[in-house]
């Protein structure tokens, strides 16, 4: 019996109060609070999503199935109509809104509802949320775009409920990503006419948000820097950097490690182990590159809780333990690695049971779902107990090109058989949107890596969820939908950061050195005689829209197409077909057909008169071989000329054109 009571104690003791009152400015402080982060959640606290995402899928709890798992119109969905208007969300408060998100903000209205008011406490066109003026939303460090992505990280916090309704015309995409306090706390309603000192709460976080980031917190925690070691490691050696005594938390991490003098398969090679309150299995195990948020290698950009500058890599990620801290470095590479450590040191300000152990792991397809119809899911993070899922770096391999993602993230928290946060696409998450290929750096997201605009080979994107992190009491299964298999080939690999109170549940394991390196291998397409593939074609001349390649399926040869998008009827498109040797040919065109593709003629060289193809179907279908005729073909480099003549009266007027590839035949 005395066991028992001891026991209930200590887990008392491990709780902050309950029934906490916190001003708008002690929200705000949230935007910044990376020590926040390692506090347990209490019972009640919790943190999901209201979003666009296509309400086809849903689980079936007679069947226990997951139905439509892969619906990916993920652009209109909503809880309900009324009237004209669309419901976004209805949320149950106490609660607060952190990070508002949209791809296509317009001028239809969206009006925020607060404790049951009949007035809205924000009543602007949706793009009025992330055009940078209307008050509070026009703290560039707060309200921001990322490569076509818009994102608004004001809070917004309500007592009792939030209803979010549209207008018709808002737009398209949205995601609103809130917190719902334990009962008994008590927030502010949230109002546009804020006081001076919630403007300056702001107008600080915002600052901090954007000059701020890379920033020493030494001073913050008044922490002492104990390490700072030039460290030699051979081929095979293991070194122990530090061994720390507690209670005390680290503070600031760094190496002196570049983008520049480290190749990616030394950085990926030298595994960074940490060890808490001696654990025999690391809380921290990742390549030292990957551990800093982006790879493979380093490219530069400064975040919240990390970073890398042409200097050094560091961590700002508070690390709290209780007894010990142990810091190793394991040389798995075939050559010698250099580099200097330096960690800082603070002591605690809050009891030990009161804080969750960091985890930080790199890992690829561990953990895979069983069920047939979650093909789809790919596991970002797994674990079990009680603790704070934190964000993710995501890297992407990506050999043939064309979009990666259309996949939603999907957080199930404690058990739940349906997400409570579900996303509208895989870019979506992080921050930007249209598989944008130009890079970004935010303090809260980035796209540090990108290797080609049209998404081939290396991309490398990261999420910290600061103020919106995901607090679990049992249970933390997070995923990503990956629409295309390794086959493909199309490979994941991720950073995850977490934290876990002690004896929890961190299955992941160290990965061997071979798979961590070896699976960077691009397909050689097989060379088929007098055909040109469409994705492969030089562009002579476009007089509008946009010509790109996009993956699609094994249908279509080389599993991709050229993809002429924006144009509109009377534009061009000039292709270079070459001819290998002189003779007679037919040429064969191989399009593509779907619902918002157009009525085009073609012609081969100057052939008259041109041939006219309706491309439209209820669906994305290969179509051909069409024919454009029989020609007496010289060796060198001809023309294919396609113009936009209109659409199909059932078409969505979008005039799109695909070509697969053309096949040159020898006649007689």
């Amino acid at each position: 019996m005395i066991w028992v009571l001891t026991a209930l104690v200590a887990l008392v003791a491990s709780l902050p109060c309950a029934g906490e009152t916190l001003t708008y400015v002690d929200l705000v402080s949230r935007l910044t609070d990376l020590e926040g982060l390692a506090t347990l959640p209490m019972p009640g606290e919790t943190c999901a999503q209201a979003s666009s995402y296509d309400r086809a899928s849903y689980y079936d709890e007679k069947t226990g199935k997951y139905v439509g798992w892969d619906a990916n119109g993920d652009g209109g969905g909503y809880i309900r109509k009324e009237g004209n208007c669309i419901v976004m969300a209805e949320l149950q408060g106490p609660g607060c809104i952190w990070r508002t998100w949209s791809a296509l903000a317009k001028d239809g209205h969206v009006r925020i509802y607060l404790d049951g008011a009949t007035e809205p406490a924000v009543d602007l066109p949706f793009d009025g949320y992330f055009n940078g003026t209307n008050k509070p939303f026009d703290y560039p460090g707060l309200v921001h775009d990322a490569s076509s992505g818009r994102n608004n990280y004001v809070p917004i916090p309500y007592q009792k409920s939030c209803k979010i309704v549209a207008d018709e015309g808002w737009g398209s995409y949205y995601q609103f990503t809130y917190t719902t306090f334990p009962k008994g706390t008590v927030v502010p309603t949230f109002t546009r006419d804020l006081k001076f000192d919630e403007f300056l709460a702001l107008d600080r976080a915002s600052r901090m948000l954007t000059k701020g980031l890379g920033a020493d917190p030494k001073e913050r925690f008044h922490a002492m820097p104990i390490v700072a070691k030039p460290i030699s490691l051979a081929p095979g050696e293991k070194m122990t950097v530090a061994s720390i005594d507690g209670p005390n938390a680290i503070t600031s991490l760094r190496a002196k490690i570049s983008d520049t003098g480290y190749s990616w398969e030394s950085l990926r090679s030298v595994l960074l182990k940490i060890y808490w309150d001696g654990e025999t299995e690391p809380s921290v195990c990742a390549p030292i590159g990957d551990f800093f948020g982006t790879g493979p290698g380093l490219k530069q950009y400064e975040s919240l809780p990390m970073g890398v500058t042409a200097n050094d890599a560091y961590s700002f990620w508070y690390m709290p333990f209780g007894k010990s801290a142990v810091v190793e470095l394991v040389n798995e590479g075939k050559s010698e690695f250099d580099t200097t450590m330096f960690i800082d040191v603070a002591k605690l300000d809050k009891p030990i049971e009161q804080l969750g152990r960091f985890h930080a792991k790199w890992h690829r397809d561990a953990f895979l779902p069983t069920e047939k119809e979650r093909w789809i899911d790919w596991p970002i993070l797994k674990t079990d107990g009680r603790g704070r899922f934190c964000g993710v770096a995501l890297e992407v391999w990506n050999p043939k090109g064309g979009w990666w993602g259309e996949g939603d993230e999907k957080w199930f928290v404690d058990g739940e058989k349906f997400p409570s946060t579900i996303g509208t696409g895989s870019e979506d998450y992080f921050g930007y949107a249209w598989c944008n290929p130009n890079l970004f750096q935010n303090a809260y997201h980035n796209q540090t890596r990108n290797d080609n605009v049209n998404n081939t080979d290396h991309i490398a994107v990261n999420r910290w969820q600061i103020p919106d992190n995901i607090p679990f009491q049992t249970s933390f299964d997070g995923y990503i939908e990956k629409y295309y298999p390794n086959s493909r080939p199309t490979h994941y690999a991720a950073m995850a950061y977490w934290y876990l109170a002690p004896g929890g549940k961190d299955p992941y394991k160290s990965v061997a050195v071979r798979d961590r390196l070896n699976w960077y291998e691009k397909p050689v397409a097989k060379k088929i005689p007098g055909r040109t593939e469409g994705e492969a074609m030089k562009i002579i001349s476009k007089t509008g829209g946009n010509a790109e390649t996009q993956m699609l399926d094994d249908r279509f040869s080389a599993g991709a197409h050229l993809w002429w998008t924006g144009a509109k009827p009377g534009d061009r498109l000039v292709l270079e077909v070459p001819v290998e040797k002189s003779g007679r040919y037919e040429v064969l065109v191989h399009l593509t057909k779907a619902v918002d593709y157009g009525v085009v003629q073609m012609r081969f060289d100057a052939s008259l008169p041109p041939k006219e193809v309706d491309l439209y179907n209820n669906g994305v279908i290969p179509y051909g071989p069409l024919s454009l005729g029989v020609f007496e073909l010289k060796a060198g480099k001809h023309q294919l000329l396609i113009d936009i003549a209109g659409a199909n009266p059932k078409a969505v007027k979008s005039y799109m054109f695909g070509m697969d590839y053309v096949q040159l035949m020898r006649g007689e």
